[in-house]
């Protein structure tokens, strides 16, 4: 906790409060199982359609290993789906043989699986395997050792790897648009989510209430989760731009996406600091000058906008007249000899700068659009 708050008992026990109260809610987990819905359903489908072309196709007695395959190819996300069919397919190839002439030589047991997993792993690392590679290198040299497969098994074992993979690729490539929608969805969530902190730290503001305030605080403490989210989306929507050739006309409007991760991370930390800053301000019963709040709740406006217009799948540009408002009424603001509220100031104008990147401008553009802080009286 910033040394600032130590010596606030009242700010400290209102956190307490509010941060046991800040628990993760059914609503929140259900909506987590929502988002990756399909994806349970997908690797469910591939499972059973890899057990299927292993068993009925090609008559293989028991391929368990064919669902396998497929289920962790596939995965509960859509990023780097590609890498994984390759990674588990050469795992399996090196620990599959590695195990097999092992086996035919010394036999089954103890001694012999630990000797299998040291050499299955050493030729993953040598051929520059990752460790999906060489973890499965290891799992099936173990299987196919336990198991002391009869002559021709192996090969066997190696198809089922075959057809699990070909099926997770033909899954992945029948993407659904909602990992290539869920870029702008997230976008539009922090957005929103900035908006939101910005408006209740004004309201706390408004009224003094200290209680707000460290609800505020506790709220803004909770941001990181749509931070992750956000990349996991964009990560997922570029995953499924490289390995969907159905989705190539989406892939400029989710670099796009993409591109916002950045700006919309710093105005997301700016705003916690800002709040952090507020719950100091009213924690300590001082009031904040004329215009402070109001230059607040203009800034949450325009972080309103921005959530809009990404959600509705238009240009966040749409909301810099906005925020450039905000910039001009900043430098206009009273300055005082309170450090608290000059850092309430400062930290302002730092998510002005911010907003203003989300919208489209570049770093150093962004500051040249703010106008100069009034002087002190």
């Amino acid at each position: 906790m910033d040394d600032y708050l130590r010596s606030d008992t009242r700010v400290l026990d209102a956190l307490d409060r509010a941060w046991d109260r800040s628990r993760v809610g059914l609503s929140t987990r259900v909506g987590r199982l929502r988002s990756r819905l399909f994806l349970v359903l997908q690797c469910a489908l591939a499972a059973g359609a890899a057990w299927w072309v292993a068993s009925d196709v090609l008559a293989h007695p028991t391929p368990f290993f064919a669902p396998i395959v497929a289920v962790v190819c596939l995965g509960i996300s859509y990023g780097q789906r590609l890498r994984r069919v390759v990674e588990v397919a050469v795992g399996v190839a090196v620990g599959v043989f590695t195990a097999d002439v092992f086996v035919s030589v010394a036999g089954t047991g103890g001694w012999q699986i630990a000797v299998v997993v040291l050499v299955a792993m050493t030729l993953a690392l040598l051929v520059g395997g990752g460790p999906i590679l060489v973890t499965q290198a290891a799992v099936q040299g173990i299987v196919v050792a336990a198991l002391a497969p009869t002559p021709g098994q192996a090969f066997v074992r190696w198809t089922d790897a075959l057809v699990g993979g070909g099926v997770a690729l033909v899954a992945a490539t029948v993407a659904p648009q909602a990992p290539l929608r869920r870029p702008r969805v997230a976008a539009a969530e922090v957005a929103r989510k900035i908006s939101e902190l910005l408006r209740r730290a004004a309201a706390s503001v408004r009224d003094g209430d200290v209680e707000a305030a460290a609800e505020v605080l506790a709220s803004a403490r909770e941001t990181e989760t749509l931070l992750r989210e956000l990349r996991t989306a964009a990560d997922e929507g570029l995953s499924v731009l490289h390995s969907s050739p159905f989705s190539r006309r989406q892939a400029v409007g989710v670099r796009k996406m993409a591109d916002l991760i950045d700006p919309l991370d710093l105005a997301m930390r700016s705003t916690r600091v800002l709040v952090r800053k507020v719950t100091v301000v009213v924690g300590r019963g001082e009031q904040l000058p004329p215009g402070y709040r109001d230059a607040i709740d203009e800034l949450a406006d325009s972080a309103e906008v921005i959530a809009r217009a990404l959600a509705e799948n238009a240009s966040p540009e749409i909301g810099r007249k906005a925020v450039l408002g905000v910039a001009v009424a900043t430098s206009h603001l009273p300055r005082t000899d309170n450090l608290v509220t000059e850092t309430v100031l400062a930290q302002l104008r730092s998510v002005v700068v911010d907003l203003l990147q989300v919208t489209g401008l570049d770093v150093d553009e962004a500051i040249a659009a703010l106008p100069r802080e009034r002087p002190r009286d």
